[in-house]
């Protein structure tokens, strides 16, 4: 808990907030409603542990100084964060229509899959046994279940519960 006269260090400006608007709310609330000093390392303009009670012009000039850099680092932070957003959303953009595959790959279906599924539905295969001869995950199994019958349109025979053991 922090109380009046106590000093917040922090590393970067970006841990305060996500954007402008709440990195200054959260300075203003810090500094002028707690009365906190805060240190921003990686701002060395970013200091009110600095002010001195006993100079009160140039405690009112450093505060006047550190609340404008906080401005201008804030916004330039906030557009940094927007530009990154951007350039990211342009490079997906780009790659899917190259082809690229975005994200995690499909599950593909082992070979012998349509011969799995059968036994399976048919009761010659627990479910442990589809799993360990498909050679997945017990959920990927279901997952690889469900798509084929519905690519397939297929009504299941056997109705499950992931929840049982089998």
């Amino acid at each position: 808990m922090l109380r009046q006269g106590d000093l917040l260090i922090m590393t970067s400006i970006d841990r305060m907030g996500r954007d402008y608007t709440e990195i200054k709310r959260e300075w203003q609330r810090l500094t002028e409603e707690l009365k906190v000093d805060v240190k921003i390392l990686d701002m060395p303009l970013l200091d009110t542990s600095s002010f001195s009670v006993e100079f009160e012009k140039t405690t009112l000039e450093k505060k006047f100084i550190s609340d404008l850099v906080l401005q201008i680092l804030s916004y330039v932070a906030e557009k940094e964060r927007k530009q990154i957003k951007k350039n990211q959303k342009d490079g997906i953009e780009v790659a899917r229509k190259a082809g690229k595959q975005i994200g995690r790959p499909k599950l593909q279906y082992p070979e012998n899959w349509k011969q799995i599924y059968t036994d399976w539905q048919d009761g010659k295969l627990t479910t442990s046994e589809a799993v360990q001869e498909a050679g997945v995950e017990k959920r990927s199994f279901y997952n690889l279940a469900k798509r084929y019958e519905r690519a397939n349109n297929i009504q299941r025979k056997r109705y499950y519960n992931i929840n049982f053991k089998d």
